[in-house]
């Protein structure tokens, strides 16, 4: 058994098409828990894969102490499976029945073994996990994906693993079910290495792992003494960076100062050679001897300006790339007071649930409003918006829109069109645009060079939104509602920052489905709405 439960020793891994992504990997993780983080790109979600034993690397090791509980963040999980299948409880309930009916086959007995408590102990995570109402005979036609996640955990829990990998598990649950998972993991005791964009999950680990260039990088406390540490780390990067310009420049300053004085010396020695009327094999040897000693002169100085320029370049790669969307948006400006939106007894039905109760939904937007709707999932929040937005007609009610442009962008950040350039679509959102001015302002949201004219489909999806909120912020005429479902989901955490410097310097009002409340909190939400049994409320 390893001495750490996980040892990870000169991992190398590529892709089939021969694409390096790990190279000398090496690192170890205690019984801890540990966040990894790194961007979108990176391989979090390989290494965990590799970690699992899922992908085979091309040279190096993986070893595990005790048990692993592994939950990715695809879980490949189909509708026809039971509950019971996906906790690998499935044979056991089974005979657990078949002996409660009668049939007391030795099968059954050799089945079940020592696992009489099977039922109970499913239970007891089941319910912790709040799927206190999903029965081990349920199909999973019958969960909502936040459900699936939680009963994915509830399956590994039960496994009573002594490692744990969790990738992404909070992506799709709502705010009582990352509770519940919070609450779950406080009391984890093991080896713990979760891949999350979630601050709030991240400040409950114990240290943060950083990956980066097959380096992992460990910083000891949560998320946010990560972030000071990084912080103090640019801040001085950012010193080194400036002391080391200073020097070069005053090294190339009294390399030149050197260089004028040597060739002022050469023609004063000359000159008094030649006035001297010495022989020329003595007036020879002192003039080799001027030249040597200048040359020396030169290549010592010259020596002090390759330092320093080492200096700089080491300086200049310590100073981290992280980049943040610096903007001004007065366009998007909107008086205090002016109403944007009006719904009145909004109803939808769906099949035969109606999706608002009573005499449905009512809703308000006036002025530069920064309002978060939450809800459980499949209450009806994505419904909401696309009814604000116009993508849905409602069934009944009415729906008033000011002058002026609703922005809406799904999940799925599907508003523009896959086969466009980033040029292409900043040019069909602001047509008024100079090529000159459209270049700057692209340069703005960190697209310079060749990625301008990437195609859609081939951004990451840091980039992907990034291009989004170039079009639809700067778009013509300038949106003063801003509708947003679930941004932060599958955004790496640098990512999240450039989104909420973006929403900060938006002047409009938006309305923003998120379960992230560092999200909610970094972008100064004002009003909250809840959407619960089919009825909006207010968040006193």
């Amino acid at each position: 058994m390893p001495i750490s439960p996980i040892v990870v020793a000169d991992l190398s891994f590529s892709w089939p098409d021969d694409t390096p992504v790990f190279h000398d990997l090496t690192f170890n993780i205690d019984a801890e828990r540990v966040g990894l983080v790194a961007p979108n790109g990176a391989g979090k979600s390989t290494l965990l894969k590799l970690i699992a034993g899922e992908l085979k690397p091309r040279s190096g090791s993986v070893s595990l102490g005790g048990v692993l509980g592994y939950l990715p963040q695809d879980l490949p999980l189909t509708a026809d499976r039971s509950v019971a299948d996906v906790l690998g409880v499935a044979e056991v309930v089974a005979a657990l029945d078949a002996i409660e009916a009668g049939d007391a086959s030795d099968r059954h007995f050799a089945v079940i073994g020592d696992d009489w408590d099977v039922e109970d102990r499913a239970r007891v995570e089941l319910d912790r996990l709040g799927l206190a109402q999903v029965s081990l005979r349920d199909p999973l036609a019958t969960l909502s994906g936040g459900q699936i996640v939680s009963l994915g955990l509830a399956a590994q829990l039960l496994r009573r693993p002594d490692v744990l990998l969790l990738d992404e598990p909070t992506n799709n649950l709502d705010g009582p079910a990352r509770q519940r998972l919070y609450d779950v993991l406080d009391k984890w005791r093991g080896c713990l290495l979760v891949v999350s964009h979630d601050r709030r999950l991240l400040d409950r680990v114990d240290r943060i792992a950083e990956l980066d260039d097959s380096r992992v990088r460990f910083y000891g406390g949560n998320f946010t003494a990560y972030q000071e540490a990084v912080e103090a780390e640019r801040e001085n990067a950012e010193r080194r960076l400036r002391n080391a310009e200073q020097d070069l420049k005053r090294e190339k300053r009294e390399m030149q100062q050197a260089r004028e004085r040597a060739e002022r010396r050469s023609s004063n020695a000359a000159r008094n050679l030649a006035d001297a009327g010495l022989p020329k094999i003595v007036a020879g040897n002192l003039k080799r001897s001027a030249e040597n000693s200048a040359g020396a002169a030169r290549q010592m100085h010259a020596s002090r300006v390759q330092d320093a320029r080492e200096r700089l370049d080491d300086a200049a790669r310590a100073v981290r790339s992280d980049q943040q969307i610096a903007l001004e948006l007065p366009a998007t400006r909107v008086p205090a007071g002016r109403t944007l939106f009006v719904g009145e007894h909004l109803r939808k039905r769906f099949g035969d649930r109606d999706l608002f109760a009573g005499d449905g939904a009512d809703l308000t937007v006036r002025g530069p409003e920064r309002i978060a709707l939450t809800g459980a999932n499949g209450a009806g929040k994505s419904t909401l918006l696309r009814l604000i937005s116009g993508d849905l007609a409602p069934d009944s009610g009415t729906v008033q829109h000011a002058e002026g442009r609703t922005a809406y962008l799904s999940q799925r950040l599907d508003l523009l069109d896959e086969d466009r350039t980033v040029a292409e679509s900043l040019a069909a959102a602001a047509p008024t645009l100079t090529d000159a001015e459209r270049l700057h302002l692209l340069a703005r949201f960190l697209f310079r060079g060749q990625r301008i004219h990437l195609p859609v489909r081939a951004l990451s999806g840091g980039e992907r939104l990034r291009a989004t909120l170039a079009c639809v912020l700067f778009a013509e005429p300038a949106p003063q509602l801003l509708l947003l479902d679930e941004p932060t989901n599958n955004l790496d955490l640098v990512s999240v920052a450039q989104l909420e410097s973006a929403l900060n310097a938006y002047q409009g009002a938006f309305i923003v489905i998120s379960h992230d409340e560092r999200f909610l909190e970094e972008i100064k939400v004002e009003r909250r709405l809840t959407l619960t049994d089919g009825r909006l409320v207010a968040d006193r």
